[in-house]
């Protein structure tokens, strides 16, 4: 096992982190407790910016990754049904009765990152979506139970994956969790299955945990198989196969002992 490259953030760090998680975790729930059929997505992404912008911090996701020949051009990514992450909110969208959809959002305050997302439903869902919300949540809490000093990045892959698949769902393997800080995607990657016995993968290193890491925990959850494409927007993406699929994720930082702390709850 080798030690993380990961520099832990400072007390001083970690609260200016867990100002720009709650910011985040507000705009979350301001677009949550707005869903209904008929909205747009839109409508949604405008709530968040507002409540971004209402507490002194600016949306991580607008413009990202700057430089970039397609940058975001939104507050948030809100991905409906068979999309799993990054959907571009539109005017034309309208959400409609029986939808999952999944909002991820992040803001940054005062130079440090808050990034977090969940999925729900709209209105009166199917039985397999709403099993599939709360596989995906679950898998979520399982794997933040194993984000803990002393273990390591491939034991919250590994507790994920394992939830995931004893429910017959699949895991993503293109997309991870990630390092959360300055910028959105820092080291050390968090995928959401590994292979046992192995230290890397994909040119991902399992990196021991110490108190003061941050990262994002994000489980990516597909009904079907676990392979995923990019639509023609460069960002959309969606299952290949077509079936529904669901996000969760926090921002955490790893706490001396016992649990992580929470950096995006409400």
């Amino acid at each position: 096992m080798q030690r993380s490259a990961v520099i832990p953030k400072t007390a001083e760090e970690l609260i200016i982190m867990r100002e720009a998680g709650r910011i985040t975790a507000m705009a979350l729930h301001a677009m949550r407790e707005a869903i209904r059929p008929g909205i747009s997505t839109h409508e949604l992404d405008e709530l968040a910016a507002d409540v971004i912008r209402k507490h002194h911090a600016t949306p991580a996701f607008l413009g990202y990754p700057p430089g970039s020949a397609h940058p975001f051009p939104a507050t948030a990514t809100i991905s409906i049904n068979e999309e799993l992450v990054h959907g571009i909110p539109s005017r034309e969208r309208f959400l409609q009765e029986g939808d999952i959809v999944s909002l991820d959002c992040g803001a940054i305050y005062k130079g440090y990152v808050g990034d977090s997302a969940l999925s729900v439903g709209v209105g009166a869902i199917s039985e397999e979506a709403q099993k599939l919300l709360n596989v995906t949540e679950e898998a979520l809490r399982v794997g933040l139970d194993q984000a803990r000093a002393g273990n390591e990045t491939s034991d919250i892959s590994r507790a994920v994956q394992a939830y995931v698949e004893d429910h017959g769902y699949s895991v993503v393997r293109e997309y991870t969790g990630h390092g959360v800080g300055r910028t959105m995607h820092e080291p050390p990657q968090v995928p959401n299955w590994w292979p046992r016995g192995r230290q890397r993968v994909r040119g991902w290193q399992s990196v021991r945990l110490e108190p003061g890491i941050t990262f994002a925990v994000e489980p990516m959850v597909n009904v079907g198989r676990p392979e995923t494409r990019t639509l023609g927007d460069h960002w959309t993406v969606v299952t290949r196969d077509g079936s529904l699929c669901a996000h969760f994720e926090h921002t955490i930082a790893i706490a001396p002992s016992g649990p992580p702390l929470i950096l995006t709850a409400l």
